[in-house]
């Protein structure tokens, strides 16, 4: 059996069962975030894909219908929080920690926010996804640090500053590269936070 029979849908009396193995399938979303961070959403295609992956773009349409759905369903399984499970007890600690933490991966996820920007500008499913998997689990970690802090008296509940916290640390993310041509990598995410965001706390 060739790796493209493989990757036929079996037909079962009306339904038809994908024998796409959950490896497979990371595969094919791997490549499409590859070629989005290197070549842009609109040079990304099913043919393409389908070649780079080795199997048939029938697979690819079968499953995924178009390239709008393909590459939400790539967005999706790449979600990830890299903030989870930062808790020293201490806000500016846990502060400097999700800094360090955004700027390890920043090449990566600045690359698809910059390769999607137009696109999820037309496409609602696309714009939807792309909060799903790179947005709102981040934000709300790191709204969970921020409530953690204010519980144990760090920062006061109404302070002025704490809604504006994730959109400092991840404009900078998005910004940096624009205006100087360099990643927000994690030693500068991290002076950012020790520069502005905690003096706007009140924390040392």
């Amino acid at each position: 059996m060739t790796s493209q029979d493989a990757d036929r849908p079996e037909t079962v009396g009306t339904s038809r069962r994908s024998k796409i193995t959950p490896e497979r399938e990371q595969e094919f979303f791997d490549a499409v975030l590859d070629q989005l961070r290197s070549c842009g959403y609109d040079a990304v295609t099913m043919e393409g894909i389908a070649a780079s992956t080795r199997c048939s773009k029938s697979t690819l349409y079968r499953q995924w219908k178009t390239k709008p759905q393909f590459v939400a369903a790539a967005l999706r399984s790449n979600s990830r929080v890299r903030f989870a499970g930062i808790d020293t007890g201490s806000l500016a600690e846990d502060l400097r920690r999700a800094a360090a933490a955004a700027g390890e991966g920043a090449g990566k996820d600045t690359g698809l926010l910059q390769a999607l920007g137009h696109a999820v500008m037309e496409d609602p499913e696309l714009k939807c996804a792309l909060r799903e998997a790179l947005v709102e689990p981040e934000i709300a970690a790191l709204r969970g640090i921020l409530a953690r802090g204010v519980d144990r008296g760090e920062v006061p509940a109404g302070h002025p500053a704490l809604e504006y916290v994730p959109a400092q640390l991840f404009g900078m993310l998005r910004m940096r590269p624009v205006l100087e041509g360099k990643q927000a990598d994690a030693a500068y995410l991290v002076r950012f936070v020790e520069a502005v965001v905690l003096p706007a706390l009140g924390l040392p």
